[in-house]
């Protein structure tokens, strides 16, 4: 027995679990208001920043080396890990598919869920996951819709940071809460303001007063001929010698909507984090470092968050490969130069900067390098010296 699961046993690995494990309750499901997932689909900053993030981290492949730990798991060969993570998670996902599901729920839930049953990998939508505390371990178990029991030793759970739970992550939309309803009443109040005509399109006036019913035959006389499925707007009959008179503004301009909307909406975007500037787009030279500040701090780290929980479920060392994002890359020119000055110092070898650059190995380049400019004492301690004169007695 590992030494980790003796401990585990007594009850002496986090003397402080039974108290986290009572503060966090019986059950810990989700904490993801249910208008995240509505703001996806209907509010255009949340999708499209939620898509440029999942989209960014689908993409992403990852590198499976050799076994350092002793996993959750036992049994499970380097290169099904690799096959898994790379291509075929389960018999009815790809790659792509499974990858969009967890990333999604990274963002929308703060949580990703994801079963192993000794051959593949499958998605669980963590909305419906509830975590169960155990007083010695960690986890006693996981529930799926409070039907569906799994052992801690099944899942793969990987969670966004959290201030108030060790056992599920926040979503990144929770700190743009605000703004978020701000955008719906708005978007409320707009259709609801053309809905209802509050803008008067024809106003009747005149001097004398008219009875309800005088009025109601007027307005349905001038329905009758001027039919609103045309775009005709229901008359307003102000008599009595009433006036017209505006006390408010009726132009979204001057109520500054457009300017209201793209605030709000660049506080959900780095909410989220993702600059405003990937999506103003445009000849901007500030798309390119902006770019690689999206990667560098937003994408890379959710992704390393997966390779980190897999790498503690499987045991093996586990990265992410970012060669072939160009945002990520110096100019080519500089990787060159970088690779070759690594080669020719001795410092790597020419199989090593190829295995880096990802070109496959050659034989005979597997020994380092000796600089050219070095003394002979430098490659063989018993040389050294100055040269030897033919008239030396040591000469040879």
């Amino acid at each position: 027995m590992k030494w980790n699961d003796i401990l585990g046993w007594f009850g002496k690995a986090n003397p402080a679990q039974d108290q986290i494990a009572l503060n966090s309750g019986y059950q810990v499901p989700s904490d993801a208001k249910i208008i995240f997932s509505q703001s996806f689909d209907k509010l255009e900053s949340v999708n499209r920043g939620t898509n440029l993030i999942v989209s960014a981290a689908a993409s992403l492949d990852f590198d499976v080396k050799e076994k350092v730990i002793d996993g959750s798991v036992v049994g499970v060969r380097q290169k099904t890990v690799y096959n898994l993570l790379n291509f075929r998670p389960n018999p009815y996902q790809s790659t792509q598919e499974f990858r969009t599901h967890i990333y999604t729920d990274f963002i929308l839930e703060g949580n990703i869920f994801i079963y192993f049953d000794g051959a593949f990998m499958y998605h669980l939508p963590a909305s419906k996951m509830t975590v169960i505390p155990d007083a010695k371990t960690f986890v006693a178990e996981y529930l799926y819709n409070n039907i569906t029991h799994f052992k801690p030793s099944e899942i793969i759970h990987i969670k966004d940071l959290s201030s108030d739970s060790v056992y599920r992550g926040s979503s990144r939309l929770m700190s743009a809460d605000r703004s978020i309803q701000t955008l719906y009443k708005m978007q409320n109040f707009q259709d609801q303001f053309f809905d209802n005509g509050a803008i008067a399109g024809i106003v009747i006036e005149t001097d004398n007063t008219l009875s309800q019913l005088a009025k109601e035959r007027t307005i349905l006389n001038w329905m009758t001929k001027y039919s609103v499925k045309n775009g005709a707007k229901r008359p307003m009959i102000l008599d009595s010698g009433l006036k017209l008179k505006s006390i408010g503004d009726t132009n979204f301009k001057d109520m500054d909507f457009d300017v209201s909307i793209k605030t709000h909406s660049t506080k959900v975007l780095t909410a989220l984090g993702v600059p405003q500037v990937l999506l103003d787009g445009g000849n901007n030279a500030n798309i390119s470092p902006n770019l690689r500040l999206f990667y560098l701090e937003t994408v890379v780290p959710i992704v390393r968050r997966f390779t980190s929980a897999v790498e503690h479920y499987f045991g093996y060392d586990i990265d992410v490969v970012t060669s072939n994002v160009s945002a990520l890359q110096p100019d080519i020119k500089e990787i060159a130069a970088y690779h070759s000055t690594l080669v020719n110092a001795g410092i790597i070898t020419p199989n090593e900067a190829r295995e880096e650059l990802r070109y496959p190995m050659i034989e005979g380049q597997d020994t380092i390098r000796v600089p050219a400019n070095i003394a002979g004492s430098a490659v063989d301690p018993t040389q050294g010296g100055a040269p030897k004169k033919p008239n030396d007695n040591n000469a040879p």
